[in-house]
């Protein structure tokens, strides 16, 4: 086959220089946590965590215990809220230097991550005031994700502010020192919670692909992400308790937002930042928000996307072991229409009006989205938002 007309990849890539080590597998927490503390000196553990899964899950508990028996409990902080309010992050900060913390471990979804990653970066300026001279190093994070949002493998701290707008705080010191990946951790998960963030990895994986920048490992990394996504998301909704696809589902969140260093970490394609535009205000749940936008957006990068940025989208095909439609732009369309069955099969099919978006939000959210410079972008995805209407 001839390469005439390909681009030739160029690149670079960088791995996190925080990243100490990430364990997977069923019962890992019980030997990881130790194992990390010990490797970062930490002494003494906040517990940053929702209410949902202190009160009606073990799970917290559990954590609880295994720093206790390495003489590492601080307290458990359980006010973070979906799409993490500032609120959490201030009175997290404070029980952090109440207990004498030194280091974080983060239990949930993406809102205890990012919030675990924000109350660190108030910390360090904080201690930035009190010692002058050279920088003092950051707080370290453990992540033990429940969901599949892939939170912990970013350096940047997505919030909402007291007005009620998406921040996004960022340093590459933020990213997360551990992470552990125990699938028995995800079993009390509620159902939609776990497919939605899941199809959210997807949405990680199918952006990557023609995100500016993301070198070409990552590009093939994805496109393993989106084959065991579609595959191992179908199973789990069939069996909850299958832990082998949950444990594929957590490996595959990894591989969907592959950890790198990057100069700053902005929003990695259209479905996400409509989605960031739609999520706090309208109180949809970010794997929702991806349940709605991700294949409409991928439709449209059949007419806006970059003969390049296409070959990547249409060679998912390949990895989902579905034939070609012969045609570059039929192939990214028909990877639209499959990720609408996806969503459809898992039960998360929903519209903008079941969470009070009217019509005459659209043009604005639109606006917020992409901007007025490009009149005929704007008016592309003023459609998309209404084709979910």
């Amino acid at each position: 086959m001839s390469t005439a007309y390909e681009t030739v990849p160029a690149g670079s890539y960088a791995y996190t220089n925080t990243l100490e080590g990430v364990y997977y597998g069923p019962k890992c927490v019980e030997t990881a946590l130790p194992k990390l503390l010990d490797t970062l000196g930490a002494k003494r553990a906040l517990i940053v965590t929702g209410k949902s899964l202190r009160d009606k899950t073990g799970i917290v508990t559990k954590i609880e215990n295994i720093l206790r028996k390495s003489n590492a409990f601080g307290a458990t902080f359980s006010e973070i809220g979906e799409h993490t309010p500032e609120a959490g992050i201030e009175n997290g900060v404070s029980k952090f230097r109440e207990v004498d913390a030194d280091i974080i471990v983060s239990v949930g979804g993406g809102s205890p991550i990012d919030a675990s990653k924000a109350i660190i970066f108030r910390l360090q300026l904080q201690k930035a005031q009190e010692v002058s001279g050279k920088e003092p190093e950051f707080f370290r994070q453990i992540a033990i994700p429940t969901t599949l949002s892939a939170a912990e493998y970013t350096s940047g701290a997505g919030y909402t502010n007291k007005q009620g707008d998406k921040v996004l705080q960022y340093h590459q010191k933020l990213s997360p020192a551990g992470i552990i990946l125990d699938a028995e951790l995800t079993l009390s998960t509620p159902e939609q919670l776990w497919l939605s963030s899941g199809m959210r990895a997807l949405d990680h994986a199918v952006e990557n692909l023609y995100r500016p920048g993301v070198p070409l490992p990552m590009k093939k990394l994805c496109h393993a992400a989106i084959a065991d996504l579609f595959r191992f998301l179908v199973l789990s909704k069939k069996d909850s308790k299958d832990l082998v696809a949950r444990q594929r589902l957590q490996v595959a969140s990894w591989m969907s937002l592959w950890p790198r260093q990057v100069e700053r970490h902005g929003s990695l394609g259209l479905s996400h930042t409509l989605g960031h535009k739609l999520g706090a205000t309208y109180g949809i749940p970010h794997g929702i928000t991806s349940c709605l936008t991700l294949a409409p957006v991928v439709n449209l990068q059949a007419e806006i996307a970059s003969q390049e940025d296409k070959e990547y989208l249409a060679e998912a095909l390949l990895y989902l072991r579905e034939p070609s439609t012969g045609t570059v732009d039929g192939d990214v369309r028909k990877l639209s229409y499959m990720i609408t069955s996806l969503v459809q099969e898992l039960g998360l099919q929903r519209t903008l009006s079941q969470y009070g978006v009217t019509t005459a939000d659209i043009e604005q959210i639109a606006i917020r989205a992409v901007g007025q410079e490009n009149e005929e972008l704007l008016s592309k995805v003023k459609t998309v938002l209404e084709s979910i209407y």
